[in-house]
């Protein structure tokens, strides 16, 4: 079992139990998925290998082989056709996902530049968390010499909560650093 799922079963649960008054262990919100997402857009028609350099990124970091993602419909002001690939995603279960969120709060977030916390505001109404990261590099999994160009990431955490304060307290007990609030 890894150190942030201990975590969760040994101190987060039990608190949410009390927090919100759950009469079932059932009940209380838990993580039940991270999806991991590098969009490459209209840069595959200049630069054939941005593509598979965004693959290898993030295989890096997930330590799990991405799916491409392609485009469902034509846009011609962005230079689009249905069926092109534009991206690359991963959705991470299990052994690797607490393995990944671990790297994500401790290794990752504080090696962001001017880093004071992450928003609150990233939650969809559902308890369901995504945040953005302007570039791969934060992980140190990724070797600043042998990357092409620098690219963003998207991070969506998929929880089992009904509203977003059990999403925020469950991702705010598991250690996810965000930003304090004025007068708090």
């Amino acid at each position: 079992m890894h150190r942030i799922h201990e975590l969760y079963q040994k101190d987060v649960l039990p608190q949410l139990m009390r927090e919100f008054s759950f009469r079932n262990v059932m009940e209380a919100p838990h993580i039940k998925k991270v999806v991991v997402n590098v969009g490459v857009g209209s840069e595959t028609a200049e630069n054939s290998k941005a593509l598979d350099a965004a693959v290898s990124d993030l295989t890096l970091i997930t330590g799990q082989k991405p799916v491409v993602t392609k485009a469902r419909k034509s846009i011609a002001n962005f230079k689009l056709r249905e069926g092109k690939a534009i991206g690359v995603k991963v959705t991470l279960r299990g052994e690797r996902m607490w393995s990944f969120l671990d790297r994500l709060m401790n290794a990752a977030l504080p090696r962001v530049r001017d880093f004071r916390g992450i928003p609150n505001d990233g939650f969809d109404g559902r308890g369901n968390y995504t945040l953005g990261l302007r570039e791969q590099l934060v992980f140190p999994e990724i070797d600043y010499d042998k990357i092409d160009k620098l690219r963003g990431l998207e991070i969506s955490i998929v929880t089992s909560a009904r509203s977003d304060e059990h999403g925020f307290r469950l991702l705010q007990l598991m250690g996810m650093p965000f930003i304090k609030k004025k007068g708090a």
